[in-house]
């Protein structure tokens, strides 16, 4: 029996998970029938990590350590499917500081799963926000990031490294590509690699066009 404590004292139980004898057998079904699922593409792929993670954390293989394993799981899942930003941002630490949330939503997605009849709807809701709050707070840093002096600069430069030798473009081209630079800031990059003799101008006024040596 999986319990923890309300907030007045009283015993408050989560969840029983299997027998240790079941737990191998389950352990096994649940990864294959996993992979399966995965490997044919046909169900969403945040929708079906929750599912996972929900059913291993019901199965609770471990005396200990199943909460910190199943994080774990989440983020090398993520990643397998695009979802990188635990990368640059911990997801560990949103959890941590939504954690009567997490234990609700774990305790009303895991009522009758014993028979199947469980409602992954509260997991899946409260995995999602912690996914959208990792985005926006990684998306409010690299804000901060591309304030900082000499950012607008560097992100120009980034654009013009990814180009090929004899590439040849427009500043109006690099415009799209850096939407948060101005043109005079494009234009001033573009001088100092003319002085590098790392790009050369192709004709004169708005229309010339520039080439990477």
């Amino acid at each position: 029996m999986i319990d923890d404590y309300e907030q007045d004292g009283r015993d408050a139980v989560r969840f029983v998970p299997l027998s240790a004898d079941e737990t191998p057998d389950a352990m096994k079904e649940l990864c294959q029938r996993f992979g399966e699922v995965w490997d044919a593409e046909q169900l969403d792929k945040l929708l079906l990590i929750d599912a996972f993670v929900l059913d291993f954390l019901c199965i609770h293989p471990f005396a200990d350590g199943n909460g910190r394993l199943a994080r774990l799981l989440t983020i090398l899942l993520l990643y397998a499917a695009g979802y990188e930003v635990g990368r640059y941002i911990s997801l560990e630490r949103i959890i941590e500081g939504t954690k009567e949330t997490y234990y609700e939503a774990l305790l009303r997605s895991s009522q009758r799963w014993e028979s199947g009849n469980h409602d992954l709807t509260p997991w899946h809701q409260y995995s999602l926000g912690v996914l959208v709050y990792a985005y926006d707070e990684f998306e409010e840093r690299v804000g901060e990031l591309a304030k900082m002096p000499g950012a607008k600069r560097e992100a120009v430069l980034a654009v013009f490294e990814a180009f090929d030798s004899g590439h040849a473009f427009s500043i109006t081209e690099l415009e799209h590509m850096c939407p948060t630079v101005s043109r005079a800031t494009v234009r001033r990059v573009l001088n100092e690699l003319r002085e590098q003799n790392d790009v050369e101008c192709l004709g004169t006024g708005r229309w010339a066009r520039w080439r990477k040596l």
